[in-house]
């Protein structure tokens, strides 16, 4: 038996070390829903990255239904499912009217309409093997989807030179969780699965890049701003009326505004 056999054992513990860090992966938002839930607003993030989690969990759950002994794909995409929805009914509850609107919109097209479209186009073919092929195909296609989901925040992140809507924890896991799913597909032979997450481990490495690259970024735009504040200030204190360095000036200005009448009573008497 070859290196790229189907080594069960080696699969399970990979399978296990990527249940566990696919659990994480699932949780590491919970600190942005969190500052959402701090301020009374979701308005500036994105609910694309969730919607497209939540497709990904349902085709996998599905994909696990159809294949033999995928135990722990199903278990961890029913957990990523229940998590997902409730993320969505947080960003709805807390979105701005076009943003909520936007979301449910989708979630009823994109997640509802088209997971039905597929279990009624896989359900045409008898054969059980070809119906884990399909599903096999359209979860490799929503692995893609949720590893490229973050590029527009990275696109946001380099254009404002800001990772205030880039969590590192959730970049950092899904990379680590990229790794592990590989490395399961891998020992089993399972391509749908192994093949996406090469992609997922480049681009969360390039989100972790940007992440450093940029991560002081708020400090910059904060000291900016407070020397900003500082010159302003500095300006007013140069006309200020208060200060003594002014005073002679002042009292001048005002002698002469004084004087200026009774001359010219003089002039017309």
């Amino acid at each position: 038996m070859g290196f790229f056999g189907p080594h069960h054992q080696l699969a399970f513990i990979f399978g296990v070390l990527g249940s566990i860090v696919s659990f994480m992966v699932f949780l590491s938002p919970v600190k942005t829903f969190y500052t959402i839930y701090k301020k009374r607003t979701a308005e500036g993030y994105q609910s694309i990255p969730y919607m497209v989690a939540l497709s990904s969990s349902m085709m996998l759950l599905y994909y696990g239904m159809l294949k033999t002994n995928a135990n722990l794909i199903v278990g961890i995409s029913c957990f990523g499912c229940a998590i997902e929805i409730i993320y969505l009914i947080l960003y709805i509850v807390y979105a701005p009217k076009r943003d909520k609107v936007f979301t449910v919109k989708w979630i009823i097209l994109f997640n509802l309409g088209g997971y039905c479209l597929i279990m009624v186009a896989t359900n045409l073919f008898r054969e059980r093997s070809k119906r884990v092929t399909v599903m096999g195909w359209v979860c490799a296609v929503n692995s893609v989807a949720v590893s490229a989901s973050p590029l527009g925040i990275m696109r946001r992140v380099i254009r404002t030179k800001s990772v205030e809507y880039m969590p590192f924890l959730l970049s950092f896991f899904l990379t680590l969780c990229s790794t592990m799913w590989f490395f399961y597909g891998l020992f089993l032979q399972d391509l749908y699965v192994a093949f996406p997450n090469v992609l997922g481990f480049l681009l969360g490495t390039a989100q972790i890049i940007i992440y450093v690259i940029y991560k002081n970024g708020n400090k910059g735009v904060e000291i900016t701003e407070k020397m900003q504040k500082g010159d302003m200030e500095g300006s007013v204190g140069d006309i200020n009326p208060c200060f003594p360095d002014h005073e002679q000036e002042i009292k001048e200005i005002t002698i002469v505004i004084a004087e200026k009448p009774v001359e010219s009573d003089e002039m017309k008497a």
